[in-house]
């Protein structure tokens, strides 16, 4: 069994990253709700989850999943429902990427509903799948998983990250970690995109107000 306090970093990731998943497609529901909402900004919203959270469940079941089964088989039945689980998410995710791109404003209207319609589904279907993971694997996360294997886990993940609106992390991150929580995990970051950090989460904020409906 792994010492408790040296998987710290592997949980508060995690758990910062569920997060901001459960508050990102709260916003794409209640923005596809709001007329105010550009378009351009409710479109960039939907495609950042569908990229972000299909990337994040595929390197789960790829790589994470894998390692895991590796050190404690009698976890490979727990992480396949979830993988089953992820089946039923991607069918949802492709009905939010099939709400396809506005044009006139009579199309405009039609996205928003079809994105509200399909932003409700993939919602509900991400928090309640959450509500199945954590008990499963934030144990495994302290139980079988060394810092050593997660840290060589999360820069594979970040170097395959969809380049899709990766601001609006940032920003949703400031939202449901503290400071010290943000800073390890963007400590994570090529060196390279450090210094932009600034100015995306100068971007994302502006973003986020205009999807929550606040006025400049």
């Amino acid at each position: 069994m792994m010492d408790s306090t040296a998987d710290s970093t592997a949980v508060t990731e995690t758990r910062l990253t569920h997060d901001v998943h459960r508050v990102a497609t709260n916003l794409l529901v209640e923005a596809a709700n709001r007329p105010s909402v550009p378009i351009g900004a409710l479109a960039q919203l939907r495609d950042f989850l569908v990229a972000h959270l299909r990337h994040h469940h595929e390197s789960e079941d790829h790589d994470l999943w894998p390692r895991i089964s590796k050190i404690a088989p009698d976890a490979t039945q727990g992480l396949d429902a979830l993988s089953g689980e992820h089946d039923l998410l991607d069918a949802a995710l492709d009905r939010l990427a099939a709400t396809g791109l506005p044009g006139s404003d009579v199309e405009n209207e039609t996205f928003r509903t079809a994105v509200r319609d399909a932003a409700v589904a993939v919602r509900d279907t991400v928090h309640k799948h959450l509500d199945h993971e954590e008990p499963i694997l934030f144990p495994a996360l302290r139980e079988h998983i060394s810092p050593a294997e997660w840290t060589q886990f999360a820069q594979h993940v970040i170097a395959t990250t969809p380049p899709v609106a990766g601001h609006l992390m940032i920003g949703f991150l400031d939202e449901v970690g503290t400071p010290a929580e943000v800073e390890l995990v963007l400590s994570g970051l090529p060196e390279v995109v450090h210094p932009l950090v600034p100015l995306m989460r100068m971007q994302a904020t502006d973003e986020l107000r205009v999807l929550r409906g606040a006025r400049s």
